[in-house]
């Protein structure tokens, strides 16, 4: 499996994930000019920006401890842009990381950090 087929594969998990625990999909690779947005989610009254990432395995640390402070602030640059782009700056927020392990008998791993940054 490509690095991409890997990451497409991922974020197909993540998004099941969050509707099986009543969240709503909004968008989906949301791109701009200054980067992509993996799943942007509604929780109730909250606007939930969901970064995916999808490991084969844990040799250089689990999936959720590749988000680096720098991309942390990238997600949130591009969450006001999102923001911005629908005339709606003034909601609450919430920025949350799924991690998605493939291992190797085929059973994913899905870990859901909410309010991860």
């Amino acid at each position: 499996m490509s690095n991409s087929e890997l990451g497409a594969r991922g974020e197909a998990l993540a998004a099941l994930q969050l509707v099986d625990s009543g969240m709503e999909v909004v968008d989906r690779n949301w791109r701009c000019r200054y980067g992509e947005l993996d799943i942007v989610a509604r929780d109730g009254d909250v606007v939930v920006f969901v970064e995916v990432k999808t490991r084969s395995g844990t040799g250089y640390g689990t999936p959720a401890e590749s988000v680096t402070y720098a991309k942390q602030q990238r997600i949130r640059r591009l969450a006001l842009a999102w923001l911005d782009e629908r005339g709606s700056p003034w909601v609450r927020l919430r920025f949350d990381v799924i991690g998605v392990l493939m291992t190797r008998d085929g059973d994913p791993v899905v870990s859901h950090l909410r309010g991860a940054f």
